[in-house]
């Protein structure tokens, strides 16, 4: 028979549970964390002692409550001494962040990456080098608890080896532990699917807020998706899940970069939009989708004609996901974005045909609150993740 938890390890729960919900919810009163965690005065107030000697978090009067009798002290994250270091690499950019506790975004350097061949060298070097100059800004007391990386592409869980991108053709890139050792920190650094770490992103902070069953759907040059179903991220056996770019929608269709051919990606993606808008060729990007979007809201035939035949193809791939995961929300992040914009009511249209009527009636279709940003937060959740499981043998690491 197996023993229950010791109280040491109730402790360590407990004490990862309220840096939680101080981290996705800002300053908060002891009082609401005594309601929110179910957990008695006293206790609330040994928890918070122990992170505030760790430098965590941060005990201070509120302000004018109006209400009479001793107002309840506020715990506030501390956010500009502990963070963590967020990198997004993306097709079309590179971003590098340092994101405070409590998810504030301290700094940031950003760059257009030129489309090509991909070396693991030279970006892991220039994300090291943005690095660099953000740590030159920080203070002597400020502590680093881990790095987290999104990546356009199927990322292996156990050690954030990419194994496959397609429009980045890279395969088996040791990406985790080559940024590990250029970055030279001694912090882990995790590595994670874009449209994953943007589902993560969009649940905690974003549009999906409190939502258990969420689909976030990104486009950067192809797509990708992000599902959690009963508040877990579905990540599959290695973490490969969630690919529903290589869902094949349209049998013997357009060729895709994954060698199949009529997956979502291949007809919903960019190039798919650019062509059948007669404009591939001379620009791309999100400033290319949103171009057609535009063209198409002016009145352009042509351009109107390629949205909705693409926002058709996209209805049909967010049908088959409702249908199978029953999902509250869609969101749609990257460039995806502009194109669901620009077709919603084909989209929608392609639901109320093909849903079935029980998964549909409560459904929402939304686009990110975090923006452009969504896939770098995520990034950074990714790296909180071990501070926020257990508080103190976290930093006791980084310490060591």
């Amino acid at each position: 028979m197996r023993a229950g938890p010791s109280q040491e390890e109730i402790r360590r729960q407990n004490l990862g549970a309220l840096l939680r919900h101080v981290h996705l919810s800002g300053p908060t009163s002891r009082a609401e964390l005594t309601s929110r965690m179910g957990l008695n005065r006293s206790t609330i107030m040994a928890l918070t002692a122990d992170l505030t000697a760790a430098g965590l978090v941060r005990e201070e009067l509120p302000g004018e409550t109006g209400r009479a009798g001793r107002p309840s002290l506020v715990v506030r994250p501390e956010s500009s001494r502990v963070y963590v270091l967020a990198f997004d690499i993306g097709v079309d950019r590179l971003v590098a962040a340092r994101v405070g506790l409590g998810g504030v975004i301290l700094d940031r350097v950003e760059s257009p990456r030129e489309r090509g061949p991909f070396s693991l060298g030279e970006v892991s070097g220039l994300l090291a080098g943005f690095t660099g100059r953000m740590l030159k800004k920080v203070g002597a007391d400020a502590v680093c608890v881990g790095a987290g990386v999104s990546f356009s592409g199927g990322v292996r869980r156990l050690d954030g080896v990419v194994r496959f991108s397609p429009n980045l053709g890279v395969s088996d890139v040791p990406l985790g532990a080559e940024l590990e050792s250029r970055l030279g920190l001694g912090i882990p650094v995790a590595v994670g699917n874009d449209a994953n770490l943007g589902a993560l992103a969009e649940q905690a902070r974003g549009v999906g807020a409190g939502s258990r069953d969420l689909i976030y759907l990104h486009g950067d040059v192809g797509i990708g998706g992000g599902i959690i179903a009963s508040g877990q991220l579905l990540g599959g056996h290695g973490g490969y899940g969630g690919e529903v770019g290589h869902m094949v929608v349209n049998a013997g269709g357009r060729p895709c970069g994954c060698g199949s051919r009529g997956c979502l990606e291949a007809e919903v993606g960019e190039r798919a939009l650019l062509e059948a808008a007669g404009r591939f060729g001379h620009q791309v990007g999100r400033d290319a989708v949103r171009s057609v979007v535009d063209a198409a809201d002016r009145g352009d035939v042509v351009a109107r004609e390629a949205l909705l035949r693409v926002g058709d193809w996209l209805g049909l791939g967010v049908a088959n996901l409702v249908n199978i995961f029953n999902p509250e929300i869609v969101v749609f992040g990257g460039m995806l974005r502009e194109i669901y914009l620009g077709a919603a009511a084909q989209v929608r249209s392609r639901i109320n045909t093909d849903v079935l009527h029980a998964s549909r009636e409560h459904l929402r279709l939304r686009t990110p609150v975090l923006g452009d940003d969504t896939t770098l937060v995520g990034a950074a959740e990714l790296a909180f993740a071990q501070v926020l499981a257990d508080p103190l043998d976290a930093l006791a690491r980084v310490g060591a």
